[in-house]
Protein backbone atom coordinates (compact mmCIF):
# COMPACT_ATOMS: atom_id res chain seq x y z
CA UNK A 1 0.00 0.00 0.00
CA UNK A 2 1.50 3.24 -0.85
CA UNK A 3 2.30 6.10 1.94
CA UNK A 4 -0.91 8.74 2.65
CA UNK A 5 -0.07 12.28 3.41
CA UNK A 6 -2.19 13.89 5.57
CA UNK A 7 -0.68 17.14 6.12
CA UNK A 8 -1.86 19.33 9.35
CA UNK A 9 -3.83 22.57 8.89
CA UNK A 10 -2.75 23.73 12.42
CA UNK A 11 0.44 24.95 10.97
CA UNK A 12 -1.01 27.01 8.06
CA UNK A 13 -1.04 30.23 7.48
CA UNK A 14 -3.79 31.69 8.72
CA UNK A 15 -3.87 34.62 7.24
CA UNK A 16 -3.88 32.88 3.55
CA UNK A 17 -6.39 30.13 4.50
CA UNK A 18 -8.05 29.87 1.27
CA UNK A 19 -4.11 29.71 -0.83
CA UNK A 20 -2.96 27.49 1.95
CA UNK A 21 -6.28 25.19 0.82
CA UNK A 22 -5.92 25.50 -2.54
CA UNK A 23 -2.27 24.32 -1.86
CA UNK A 24 -3.37 21.19 -0.63
CA UNK A 25 -5.87 20.86 -3.68
CA UNK A 26 -3.60 20.91 -6.17
CA UNK A 27 -1.22 18.72 -4.46
CA UNK A 28 -0.87 14.48 -3.85
CA UNK A 29 -2.26 14.62 -0.26
CA UNK A 30 -4.67 11.84 0.30
CA UNK A 31 -6.63 14.03 2.95
CA UNK A 32 -6.23 17.02 5.06
CA UNK A 33 -5.62 16.65 9.01
CA UNK A 34 -7.65 18.99 10.77
CA UNK A 35 -6.80 18.81 15.06
CA UNK A 36 -9.98 20.42 16.96
CA UNK A 37 -8.15 21.89 20.60
CA UNK A 38 -10.61 22.54 23.39
CA UNK A 39 -7.76 23.96 26.01
CA UNK A 40 -9.53 21.41 28.57
CA UNK A 41 -8.00 18.23 27.38
CA UNK A 42 -5.03 19.75 26.05
CA UNK A 43 -3.40 22.89 26.91
CA UNK A 44 -4.24 24.71 23.53
CA UNK A 45 -7.22 25.61 21.79
CA UNK A 46 -7.17 25.45 17.80
CA UNK A 47 -10.17 26.34 15.82
CA UNK A 48 -13.85 25.14 16.29
CA UNK A 49 -16.85 24.32 13.54
CA UNK A 50 -16.78 28.08 11.93
CA UNK A 51 -13.15 27.51 10.69
CA UNK A 52 -13.93 23.70 10.37
CA UNK A 53 -17.08 24.69 7.64
CA UNK A 54 -15.40 27.13 6.22
CA UNK A 55 -12.25 24.82 4.94
CA UNK A 56 -14.85 22.13 4.14
CA UNK A 57 -16.47 23.98 2.01
CA UNK A 58 -13.57 24.91 -0.17
CA UNK A 59 -11.43 21.78 0.33
CA UNK A 60 -11.35 18.92 -1.95
CA UNK A 61 -9.42 16.23 -0.21
CA UNK A 62 -11.70 14.24 2.69
CA UNK A 63 -11.39 15.74 6.40
CA UNK A 64 -9.14 13.48 8.66
CA UNK A 65 -10.78 15.80 11.90
CA UNK A 66 -8.74 14.76 15.12
CA UNK A 67 -10.44 15.56 18.38
CA UNK A 68 -7.97 16.89 21.06
CA UNK A 69 -11.66 17.12 23.56
CA UNK A 70 -12.87 16.05 26.50
CA UNK A 71 -16.40 14.57 25.37
CA UNK A 72 -15.90 14.19 21.61
CA UNK A 73 -19.44 12.36 21.77
CA UNK A 74 -21.35 15.96 21.35
CA UNK A 75 -19.14 16.52 18.01
CA UNK A 76 -20.46 13.34 16.03
CA UNK A 77 -23.75 15.01 14.54
CA UNK A 78 -21.94 18.07 13.64
CA UNK A 79 -18.84 16.93 12.69
CA UNK A 80 -20.72 14.38 10.12
CA UNK A 81 -22.35 17.42 8.76
CA UNK A 82 -19.55 18.96 7.42
CA UNK A 83 -18.90 15.99 5.58
CA UNK A 84 -15.73 14.43 7.19
CA UNK A 85 -14.72 11.33 6.13
CA UNK A 86 -12.72 10.62 9.49
CA UNK A 87 -12.99 11.14 13.27
CA UNK A 88 -10.56 10.66 15.65
CA UNK A 89 -11.17 10.70 19.18
CA UNK A 90 -8.97 10.21 22.26
CA UNK A 91 -8.50 7.00 23.79
CA UNK A 92 -8.45 9.14 27.07
CA UNK A 93 -11.09 11.33 26.30
CA UNK A 94 -13.60 8.65 26.08
CA UNK A 95 -14.97 6.51 29.23
CA UNK A 96 -17.27 4.28 26.75
CA UNK A 97 -14.95 4.06 23.50
CA UNK A 98 -16.96 1.21 21.86
CA UNK A 99 -20.18 3.30 21.81
CA UNK A 100 -18.42 6.09 20.48
CA UNK A 101 -17.07 4.49 17.86
CA UNK A 102 -20.47 2.84 16.72
CA UNK A 103 -21.82 6.40 17.02
CA UNK A 104 -19.01 7.22 14.37
CA UNK A 105 -19.86 5.07 12.41
CA UNK A 106 -23.42 5.35 12.38
CA UNK A 107 -23.23 9.12 11.45
CA UNK A 108 -21.81 7.73 8.24
CA UNK A 109 -17.55 8.76 9.30
CA UNK A 110 -14.69 6.00 9.65
CA UNK A 111 -13.59 6.00 13.15
CA UNK A 112 -10.02 6.44 14.30
CA UNK A 113 -8.92 5.77 17.91
CA UNK A 114 -5.94 8.05 19.32
CA UNK A 115 -3.12 7.19 22.04
CA UNK A 116 -1.46 9.52 23.71
CA UNK A 117 2.87 8.78 24.01
CA UNK A 118 2.29 7.54 27.59
CA UNK A 119 -0.97 5.10 26.63
CA UNK A 120 0.55 1.66 25.35
CA UNK A 121 -1.02 -0.08 22.23
CA UNK A 122 -2.45 -3.20 24.55
CA UNK A 123 -5.34 -0.60 25.44
CA UNK A 124 -6.77 -1.36 22.22
CA UNK A 125 -6.61 -5.02 22.03
CA UNK A 126 -10.62 -5.40 22.67
CA UNK A 127 -11.84 -2.35 20.34
CA UNK A 128 -9.23 -2.63 17.21
CA UNK A 129 -11.04 -4.85 14.83
CA UNK A 130 -13.70 -2.34 15.21
CA UNK A 131 -11.51 0.94 14.32
CA UNK A 132 -10.68 2.04 10.95
CA UNK A 133 -7.81 3.87 12.11
CA UNK A 134 -5.07 4.26 15.21
CA UNK A 135 -3.03 7.53 15.22
CA UNK A 136 -0.44 7.23 17.76
CA UNK A 137 1.01 11.00 18.84
CA UNK A 138 4.86 10.96 18.22
CA UNK A 139 4.08 14.25 20.40
CA UNK A 140 2.25 15.42 23.53
CA UNK A 141 -0.66 16.91 22.03
CA UNK A 142 -1.63 20.44 22.54
CA UNK A 143 1.44 22.20 20.18
CA UNK A 144 3.03 22.06 16.60
CA UNK A 145 6.77 21.70 15.67
CA UNK A 146 7.30 19.38 19.01
CA UNK A 147 10.28 17.50 18.95
CA UNK A 148 10.22 13.75 17.52
CA UNK A 149 9.73 11.13 20.52
CA UNK A 150 11.78 7.87 19.80
CA UNK A 151 9.97 5.72 21.44
CA UNK A 152 7.29 5.88 18.78
CA UNK A 153 8.97 3.70 16.26
CA UNK A 154 8.78 0.45 18.59
CA UNK A 155 5.48 1.51 19.19
CA UNK A 156 4.47 1.36 15.53
CA UNK A 157 5.92 -2.20 15.37
CA UNK A 158 3.59 -3.17 18.40
CA UNK A 159 0.55 -1.43 16.51
CA UNK A 160 1.43 -3.29 13.39
CA UNK A 161 1.96 -6.46 15.54
CA UNK A 162 -1.35 -6.28 17.14
CA UNK A 163 -3.07 -5.07 13.66
CA UNK A 164 -1.97 -8.03 11.73
CA UNK A 165 -2.39 -10.51 14.55
CA UNK A 166 -6.11 -9.79 14.97
CA UNK A 167 -6.77 -9.32 11.79
CA UNK A 168 -7.87 -5.65 11.45
CA UNK A 169 -7.92 -3.16 8.64
CA UNK A 170 -6.87 -0.50 10.60
CA UNK A 171 -4.70 2.26 9.38
CA UNK A 172 -1.80 3.65 11.14
CA UNK A 173 -1.02 7.14 11.55
CA UNK A 174 1.42 9.31 13.39
CA UNK A 175 1.62 13.19 13.78
CA UNK A 176 4.09 14.62 15.28
CA UNK A 177 7.56 15.69 14.36
CA UNK A 178 6.83 13.88 11.06
CA UNK A 179 9.84 15.41 8.39
CA UNK A 180 12.69 13.69 6.17
CA UNK A 181 14.36 12.12 9.23
CA UNK A 182 11.44 10.57 10.90
CA UNK A 183 9.42 9.55 8.21
CA UNK A 184 11.25 6.75 6.42
CA UNK A 185 11.96 5.36 9.50
CA UNK A 186 7.60 5.67 10.46
CA UNK A 187 6.94 4.00 7.07
CA UNK A 188 9.44 1.23 7.25
CA UNK A 189 8.09 0.14 10.52
CA UNK A 190 4.49 0.18 9.21
CA UNK A 191 2.80 3.70 8.97
CA UNK A 192 0.54 3.82 6.71
CA UNK A 193 -0.41 7.85 7.03
CA UNK A 194 1.69 10.73 7.44
CA UNK A 195 0.51 13.90 9.38
CA UNK A 196 2.92 16.77 9.04
CA UNK A 197 2.53 20.10 9.68
CA UNK A 198 5.70 22.59 9.80
CA UNK A 199 7.56 20.13 7.42
CA UNK A 200 4.70 21.14 4.77
CA UNK A 201 3.61 24.29 5.48
CA UNK A 202 6.68 25.77 6.38
CA UNK A 203 8.76 24.33 3.38
CA UNK A 204 9.57 26.65 -0.15
CA UNK A 205 8.03 23.97 -2.43
CA UNK A 206 4.60 22.36 -0.26
CA UNK A 207 3.46 20.32 -3.19
CA UNK A 208 6.55 18.58 -3.73
CA UNK A 209 7.22 18.32 -0.03
CA UNK A 210 4.08 16.71 0.39
CA UNK A 211 5.34 14.89 -2.81
CA UNK A 212 7.99 13.80 -1.35
CA UNK A 213 6.40 11.81 1.43
CA UNK A 214 3.87 10.42 -0.28
CA UNK A 215 7.12 8.53 -2.40
CA UNK A 216 7.98 7.03 1.12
Amino acid sequence: MPTLVSPSLLAADFTRLGDEISMINSSSADMLHMDIMDGVFVPNISFGFPVLEAVAGICQKPLDVHFMTIHPDEYIERTAQLGAMMMNVHYEACVHLHRTIQSIHKAGMKAGVTLNPSSPVCLLEDIIGEVDMVLLMSVNPGFGGQKFIEGTIAKVRRLRQLIDNSGSHALIEVDGGVQEETAPRLVAAGVDVLVSGSYVFKASDPVATIASLKAL
